[in-house]
């Protein structure tokens, strides 16, 4: 039996329900996270809590739990599931109301869902690297909010699975922003260089992971815009992010990146997340 969380309270999967009216399905309006669990303990918990208050304050929306109350029904959530290794997805609309373009009144209460997934490490990708393509980003202007509203994405990730691979890279005119469900970095000469976290790119919790390990470990990093041109001579690019962790990108629209090859930078930063990881959670 599987469970779900609708509003604090547990149902079972199969008969879990959210009204038609529901504002996340009918306008999007609302904000989610996506927690890494390995062998069963969830890593950067707090983080992504963090965040999802701080979305919801971006949009007017006050997230109907605190984090430690969070961490508790996720918790409870994981171990219902026997969840070891996988996900927890969890989203909060602005709850249920007539359609209308204005918010609801404050009294209309928001909505809370969480559900689990069996999720493995992708250990090949990593190994190996992926293939991206370069797409214009044509998504709205607040992407630093973790929001319902992932056309853009979609359709950029749609892209890149027709031409064959992993990832789209957009890039706003000549700069680059972040990938399709990543965020993108590329390494010249040694040095980390990733966009700035503005409201151009969702300032990922792996991401700042990364940074931090930089600063620990002596890897020189610099978080500025950089332009295609840059992008396809760099020495390595990598993508980082809660399900891929760091994955390198070996091939940009048929260009190879380093001989096709991860690098020693790249696969340094692997090692140091694995670190992390296993503070938290365990060995891997």
């Amino acid at each position: 039996m599987e469970f779900v969380i609708i509003n604090g309270e547990f149902h079972e999967r199969s008969a879990a329900k959210v009204d038609i009216e529901d504002r996340g399905y009918q306008f999007g309006d609302g904000v989610y996270e996506v927690i890494r669990v390995y062998n069963g303990k969830m890593f950067t918990v707090t983080e992504h809590l963090e965040r999802l208050i701080e979305s919801g304050k971006k949009i007017g929306m006050e997230i109907p739990y605190t984090v430690d109350e969070m961490k508790e029904l996720l918790k409870e959530l994981m171990e219902r599931n026997q969840l070891a290794l996988g996900t927890i997805y969890m989203q909060v609309s602005r709850g249920i109301s007539p359609r209308n373009h204005a918010f609801p009144a404050a009294d209309v209460a928001p909505t809370f869902i969480a559900y689990t997934r069996e999720v493995g490490r992708p250990v090949e990708n990593m190994k190996t690297g992926v293939k991206a393509i370069l797409n214009e980003d044509i998504r709205w202007l607040l992407c630093d909010i973790k929001s319902l509203n992932l056309l853009g994405n979609l359709m950029a990730k749609q892209k890149a699975v027709e031409a064959g691979c992993f990832e789209a890279i957009q890039h706003r005119g000549d700069i680059v922003t972040e990938g399709s469900q990543s965020n993108i970095s590329i390494i010249k000469d040694g040095k980390v260089m990733t966009h700035p976290a503005d409201n151009l790119i969702l300032n990922g919790i792996t991401r700042q992971k990364v940074l931090e390990v930089c600063r620990m470990n002596g890897i020189p990093y610099e978080e500025a815009t950089y332009t295609v041109e840059s992008l396809l001579e760099a020495d390595e690019v990598f993508l980082s992010g809660t399900t891929v962790e760091v994955t390198p990108i070996v091939e940009i629209e048929g260009k190879k990146v380093g001989g096709g090859v991860p690098g020693p930078v790249t696969r340094k930063l692997q090692e140091l997340l694995i670190q992390e990881i296993e503070k938290e959670c365990g060995s891997l």
